[in-house]
């Protein structure tokens, strides 16, 4: 009987012990996943040319949030995009190009671009361009953990944007900097917003330190890829003298055009 007794012992004991690691196993699996999922800004690695790159969020993760960064797709389209903080006198040419080529792109603003250049507004929207919420005044909303103070950066430029176009604002938001938090993700779709990322972008926001020709079409070029999410900005020098052949190039690698409504109502 006492050796009976001391094996149930030993099997409850063992059980208890499995049970233990099976739940501090789940616990450490579902922290690693939040701290993924909370990681403070956005970014990619890339592998071969023409590949797409890994985010440091997977496609499926943020679908989960109604949250993109490129295109589940093998087919050569690109979806062209753009962030303005402010207008410095490049976007005129960068909507020459666009218009010449018939591209129809999303130009993300923030409440700056809307109080000062309201006429350029209209006509991104009289051309057939999306003009999505890049918030109102551009804070690290990674940091905003308050609902009210986060909705409050998208409502307000809702509501400029329908003042100067008649208009309801498209829901699409990128957030600044690409920085974020899954509480973030979650409000935003709890908005009724699709959020944006990108899968291929370039450094062309420096005013003072532009990149050459060469620099853009290096990278712009070589890491293009199939269902590519694409991030300049309408700021750039660089962006307005070249988007015209930029286009050009892309369209004789084989690539289409098409806006990112194609992705939230296909």
């Amino acid at each position: 009987m006492a050796i009976k007794a001391a094996g149930t012992l030993a099997l409850f004991a063992f059980m208890y012990l499995l049970g233990t690691m099976i739940g501090v196993w789940a616990t450490a699996r579902r922290a690693t996943s939040a701290q993924v999922l909370e990681s403070e800004n956005w970014g990619l690695g890339f592998g071969a040319e023409g590949q797409k790159p890994t985010g440091n969020v997977s496609a499926d993760e943020l679908q989960t949030y109604n949250a993109w960064y490129v295109a589940p797709t093998e087919e050569k389209v690109i979806y062209l995009t753009f962030d303005a903080g402010f207008e410095n006198g490049n976007t005129p040419a960068i909507l020459d190009a666009l218009k010449k080529h018939g591209v129809c792109a999303t130009f993300f603003l923030v409440g700056n671009y809307l109080e000062t250049s309201p006429e350029l507004v209209k006509r991104m929207v009289e051309e057939g361009h999306t003009v999505g919420n890049h918030t109102y005044h551009h804070p690290d909303m990674g940091s905003i953990s308050d609902q009210t103070a986060f909705a409050k950066e998208l409502t307000q430029l809702e509501e400029l944007y329908k003042e100067i176009t008649g208009q309801e604002m498209a829901k699409y938001y990128r957030p600044p900097q690409g920085k974020y938090s899954e509480s973030n993700l979650k409000m935003a779709k709890e908005m009724g917003y699709q959020t944006f990322f990108w899968s291929l972008a370039y450094v062309d926001w420096y005013e003072n330190d532009q990149p050459t020709k060469e620099e853009a079409f290096d990278k712009l070029l070589s890491r293009i890829h199939p269902g590519a999410i694409v991030l300049l900005h309408s700021t750039s020098a660089t962006n307005g003298e070249i988007l015209d052949e930029l286009l050009t190039r892309w369209e004789e690698m084989g690539y289409t055009f098409r806006p990112l409504s194609d992705l939230t109502e296909g």
